[in-house]
């Protein structure tokens, strides 16, 4: 039987960026894995005019519990005033998508 998971991708303007967004949320146990798919080029409409930029790709893998949590973090440490941050569920084997409820875990302080 499969594990629901959530998967949240978003775009960022350089590398440097990237990885900073992709510890922090690593850190803080709002991702289990997060994966930089890559430079694309994107075109879009902003403020009545088309504009192109080169973007860095993010995948976050999370579970249900966190997403919104995830996605929060993601638009407050952003650098874009309106951050391209698009959420959905998937199916995942049961090991993957135990490991990635078990790596979004809180954190138990004793």
């Amino acid at each position: 039987m499969s594990v629901n998971v959530t998967l949240i991708l978003t775009t960022v303007p350089d590398v440097q960026t990237a990885q900073q967004l992709a510890s922090n949320a690593l850190d803080a146990r709002l991702a289990a894995c997060v994966t930089q798919l890559g430079s694309v080029h994107s075109n879009y409409h902003w403020q009545g005019k088309i504009e192109s930029a080169d973007e860095i790709q993010l995948l976050f893998k999370t579970s249900a519990a966190r997403s919104l949590e995830l996605e929060q973090f993601i638009q407050s440490h952003h650098p874009y005033e309106t951050p391209e941050v698009l959420s959905w569920q998937v199916a995942a084997t049961p090991a993957y998508g135990q490991w990635i409820i078990a790596e979004t875990q809180r954190p138990l302080h004793v």
